[in-house]
């Protein structure tokens, strides 16, 4: 078979003298060993096979090596993808629909003039776009486990595989990885997989409260993990529940929300957050402080004009001293 060539392009005309017997017609002529043309198309398109003839032409045929596929109006191929085009006194045209790779090779259109008969040659060359066969489930590991994907592609000739390693994963490389694929015959082919990276939860910054007697309150615990994390709420190492002395507790993705529709002065105190997944268990500690109380008065005079410059005056003269 002659080399490919590339791209796909559309079907040239030849008139080329050959040899070619067919019933009822016999093809005879001097020049039979000039090369044939070729044509090429991408699988899954259709091929016209197309040969210009004249009006002195008495009969013509389109053969695909010895076996007649359409000798005139009369169809011999019994492939249901092989139709009549144009059978006119200047051309007569075949179309092959859907072509795949057992169309590919030498097609001949030989027709009878009075004068003596011809051929005209095409071959055929069948372009198979790159596709992705086969490429690795999506996956779910544990952080800092090694992953393998194998990502596998042919052009219906031969075939090749691709492996990404990944040592050692972290949540960071968690997400989607595309294979793609490509030989310029068409468009790239892509699938994807998706890596899930399971990690023990990380409680993120959690703040205190300061509401008044007789206001709403709420205490906010936010918690990053894979699988999400479940969440749990405790006053003074005694787990709470909503519905509870004017409790709710309102669990999201990824967080979990503590809220008290009334402040009373048992509300106030040390909370906890515990936050957990089959991985690991986190936990935070926040407070529900009472306004002007002792310890507000600790916590807001810490940050105070006032404090920072007594620190920074003592500080001074403790220096000079030394």
């Amino acid at each position: 078979a002659p080399p490919p060539t590339p791209g796909c392009s559309p079907l040239p005309l030849a008139h080329s003298p050959g040899l070619i017997c067919v019933p009822g017609l016999l093809v005879r002529s001097l020049e039979y060993n000039q090369p044939a043309d070729n044509y090429t198309v991408c699988q899954g398109d259709d091929a016209i096979l197309s040969c210009s003839i004249d009006k002195e032409v008495t009969r013509v045929a389109w053969l695909n090596r010895s076996n007649i596929l359409y000798a005139g109006n009369d169809k011999w191929s019994i492939d249901p993808r092989v139709q009549l085009l144009t059978n006119s006194q200047a051309e007569f045209s075949i179309l092959i629909a859907s072509v795949d790779v057992w169309d590919e090779g030498l097609y001949t259109c030989s027709f009878q003039t009075q004068a003596k008969p011809h051929t005209a040659q095409v071959y055929l060359i069948v372009h198979v776009p790159a596709r992705i066969t086969n490429i690795s489930s999506a996956v779910t590991v544990n952080e800092g486990s090694d992953v393998s994907l194998l990502c596998m592609a042919t052009d219906g000739f031969t075939s090749e595989g691709e492996y990404l390693e990944i040592t050692e994963i972290n949540r960071q490389q968690a997400g989607e990885y595309e294979c793609v694929t490509a030989n310029g015959v068409s468009l790239a082919d892509s699938k994807r997989v998706v890596i899930t990276v399971n990690y023990p939860p990380t409680i993120k910054d959690v703040k205190d409260a300061y509401p008044p007697v007789g206001k709403p309150a709420l205490l906010r615990c936010e918690a990053m993990a894979v699988p999400p994390a479940e969440f749990e709420w405790f006053k003074d190492d005694n787990r709470l529940f909503g519905g509870l002395e004017g409790l709710r507790i309102r669990n999201e993705r990824t967080r979990s929300m503590l809220l008290i529709d009334n402040v009373t002065a048992r509300h106030y105190g040390n909370y906890s957050c515990l936050a957990s997944n089959k991985l690991g268990v986190s936990n935070a500690s926040l407070r529900l402080i009472r306004p002007g109380s002792l310890e507000n008065i600790a916590v807001t005079g810490m940050e105070s004009p006032l404090f920072l410059g007594l620190l920074s005056s003592a500080f001074v003269t403790l220096l000079f001293k030394i």
